[in-house]
């Protein structure tokens, strides 16, 4: 999926117009039913919601897929760099509705199936929650399974002190 193409669940709906990059959520006043300006909510903004309520789940070790992994491994390291909290999620937002694609790396031993399911359920209510948008579709891809000992660090085999 280029990042022009949208997302297959929201070219489905006829009513929806994605705005690339961009969601208009129209507030009314209640009472007379005008509305009384626009909020909007960059795609950037959902990116971290789900990133955030996806790493809040137990067996969730790291999210991305491999070299986007490596580079944010990397990044992670420099003094003063700061975790991108949306490395390996993509979301397309349109007007009144967002959809989510997670890359995830688990735990050694978790349910994947249990874990894809709960990470699904805490970033739809985290976006529905803080965005207002209904959030069509969370699709969740497995890329690794991280073992006991990965993160053993390099220089633990070195013959060098």
């Amino acid at each position: 999926m280029t990042s022009q193409e949208p997302h297959p669940a929201l070219a489905a709906d006829g009513d929806l117009k994605p705005a690339y990059g961009i969601a208009a959520v129209s507030a009314d006043t209640g009472e007379t039913g005008e509305a009384r300006g626009r909020t909007t909510i960059a795609d950037v903004v959902v990116v971290k919601i789900a990133g955030m309520a996806a790493r809040e789940i137990p067996g969730v070790h790291d999210m991305g897929a491999g070299l986007s992994r490596t580079i944010g491994a990397v990044r992670d390291r420099v003094p003063g760099g700061r975790p991108n909290v949306g490395r390996g999620v993509k979301a397309e937002v349109g007007e009144r509705q967002a959809a989510v694609d997670l890359d995830l790396v688990v735990e050694y031993g978790v349910p994947i199936p249990e874990v894809a399911r709960e990470v699904r359920e805490n970033v739809i209510s985290a976006v529905e929650r803080i965005t207002g948008l209904d959030v069509v579709e969370v699709n969740v891809a497995i890329d690794d399974v991280h073992l006991p000992g990965d993160d053993v660090s390099a220089s633990a085999d070195s013959r060098v002190e």
